[in-house]
C-alpha cells in the first residue's frame, strides 16, 4: 500500500501540487513552484512530519513547506500558496 499519493494540476495557469496522506487520508494542495529552487518541483517532494507540522520537502534544496500554511520551515521569508481541497463524489476538487 502506498504511503502517499501526489500529482500536480493547474489553477489560473499556476501549477498546484496535490498530496494525500494515506495514513490519515488527509488531502493537501499547495503551489508546485519552489521559490528557493525556482522550479515547479514540490509535487515530487517527500511528505514529512516535523514536530506537529505536516510538510513537503522540496527535492531540490530540501526546504520543508508546511502543507497548511505554505510557510517554509527553514526560511520563513519563503512561502507557497495553499489551496482548499476536498474529495467529492470520488473527484478531488481544489478551490481557486
Amino acid at each position: 500500500k502506498r504511503e502517499r499519493q501526489r500529482t500536480n494540476k493547474a489553477i489560473n495557469d499556476q501549477q498546484v501540487a496535490i498530496f494525500r496522506q494515506a495514513r490519515t487520508e488527509a488531502l493537501y494542495a499547495i503551489g508546485n513552484y519552489d521559490p528557493a529552487g525556482e522550479a515547479n518541483v514540490l509535487s515530487r517532494g517527500l511528505l514529512a512530519q516535523l514536530g506537529n507540522v505536516t510538510s513537503v520537502a522540496s527535492p531540490l534544496y530540501k526546504h520543508h513547506y508546511c502543507l497548511t500554511t505554505g510557510i517554509c520551515q527553514e526560511d520563513e521569508t519563503l512561502q507557497v500558496p495553499v489551496y482548499q481541497v476536498r474529495l467529492h463524489d470520488g473527484q478531488v476538487e481544489v478551490a481557486a
